[in-house]
């Protein structure tokens, strides 16, 4: 008799439990095809979709997991008032400038010099060049930081800067830099250097947040040096994988824009933190270091607008000429296909650089099942044969993004995020001829042969498509 009664008060708070999940999901407004796709988990696959769900299908977007509070480093360390010169850009560049600032404040920047990175021994060299010649303050954070040949070098690095007194913070993802040994935090700590984990995923605590990441790289020297880009801190960026080597791309940056990098590692401090750091001697006041426009742009679920999407979206519908990119990952909502799609119907010559092998064979079948869309809408797709790619390039006409966004789901809607855009004619042609350097690394696709791939590639394809959204 009481085991029954448990058994139905068990059922019922189960009920109760998933009617009222299902009532808030609906209450969000989604798209409708995933609230009911949702729904169906919930109900036809009980207690494992209602797990499925508080880990991964729980939305951060609008509910301001960080305090407004924190907006204030953006909006009161700003070097340049809002103002997108006619004189130096055209009416393409001013508009995505235009997105850009008023979907997540990014402030246009001028006066700066850019270094790229493809090679990851020469950009190591740089970063360690660089902490060991900081005077005064380091700010790095990183999605992957491994206690590994190369993090034991660039730990070892900020332990000698902290000795001599130079103030530093850092940031790792706690799910990116599983493999940073606790040891090596502690030690880290013990030298002065303030070490702060990204959302924290501690059994028995897991929850959804676990699903949201900082894919972020920053690395700002004395508020005047910052580097960007695809690059973490792990020997597979130098050493590659056992099959191949590893192709990334990373910028150096010198000049106004190395404090709108300064400002969103403070923001993502205060998110960690809770502590504001808005002092003035964070911001010294920028020297003209080059010629290059540029703007960060940032995204996450904190924010209301997917910023970085939406800045591709205005500018692929508005390309002229061309549109060229190259990710690891390819899975992109359909916003964003149809973009491409309509360039590509419109002459644009749009281009698209993809992995032959991955380090995750899951999102490879996934980014796979995207090619039909694109082919039949003209678009030329190449399969990267030497290695890895790893590199998060675009260009669209005269203009460059580079940073740590994949072309994909996670990046634009649920991890934090961080963008270059690069209104530089002269910048943009040397990201050209990288790319064209690439693709004579990589086999064109033939539609006609791709079309009779094996039956069993297509199911696979297909099946991990239905990830697409939570790979």
């Amino acid at each position: 008799m009481i085991w029954e009664i448990t058994t139905l008060l068990l059922l019922a708070v189960y009920v109760y439990t998933i009617l009222t999940t299902i009532i808030f999901l609906m209450m969000e407004n989604r798209n409708p095809v995933k609230s009911i796709a949702w729904i169906f988990v919930l109900i036809f696959v009980p207690i494992f979709g209602f797990l499925f769900y508080i880990l991964v299908g729980k939305r951060f977007r609008k509910r301001r997991i960080i305090n407004k509070r924190s907006y204030r480093i953006r909006e009161g360390n700003q070097i340049m008032e809002e103002e997108f010169p006619e004189n130096e850009m055209n009416t393409f560049e001013r508009g995505i400038a235009k997105l850009a600032y008023n979907n997540s404040g990014a402030v246009l920047c001028a006066n700066n010099n850019i270094k790229i990175y493809t090679n990851a021994t020469l950009l190591f060299d740089d970063i360690e060049k660089a902490i060991l010649e900081a005077q005064k303050h380091i700010n790095i954070e990183y999605y992957i930081f491994n206690s590994d040949k190369i993090g034991t070098r660039i730990m070892d690095a900020l332990k000698k800067k902290a000795q001599e007194g130079v103030e530093i913070r850092m940031i790792v993802d706690d799910v990116g830099s599983i493999k940073l040994k606790k040891k090596d935090i502690k030690s880290l700590i013990a030298h002065g250097i303030q070490v702060m984990s990204f959302l924290e995923v501690r059994l028995p605590y897991i929850n959804s947040r676990v699903n949201y990441r900082n894919h972020r790289k920053i690395l700002v020297i004395d508020g005047e040096i910052g580097f960007t880009g695809g690059y973490n801190i792990a020997d597979r960026y130098i050493y590659g994988l056992s099959w191949g080597p590893w192709r990334d791309t990373h910028i150096k940056v010198e000049g106004s824009v190395v404090s709108e990098l300064q400002k969103s590692f403070f923001e993502d401090w205060y998110f960690v933190k809770q502590e504001l750091v808005d002092d003035a001697r964070f911001y010294p006041t920028p020297t003209a270091k080059g010629n290059s426009l540029m703007q960060i742009v940032i995204s996450g679920p904190d924010l209301i607008w997917e910023s970085i999407m939406q800045c591709y979206i205005k500018a692929f519908l508005e390309a002229q000429k061309r549109i060229y990119i190259e990710t690891p990952y390819f899975l992109p909502p359909e916003s964003v296909i149809s973009a491409l799609q309509i360039a590509a119907l419109n002459n644009i010559d749009v281009r698209i650089i993809l992995p032959y092998r991955s380090d995750a064979q899951l999102t490879l079948f996934s980014t796979y099942s995207y090619l039909d869309q694109m082919f039949k809408a003209g678009v030329k797709i190449y399969l990267y044969q030497e290695g890895f790619i790893h590199s998060k390039i675009t260009i669209v006409d005269d203009t460059s993004f580079v940073g740590s966004s994949n072309m994909d789901f996670r990046s634009f809607n649920q991890n934090f995020e961080l963008n270059a855009i690069i209104y530089d004619k002269e910048k943009t042609k040397e990201f050209t001829e990288i790319y064209f350097e690439d693709i004579k690394h990589s086999n064109e696709l033939d539609f006609d042969t791709w079309k009779k791939r094996p039956l069993q590639q297509r199911l696979k394809e297909s099946s991990a498509r239905l990830f697409s959204p939570i790979l």
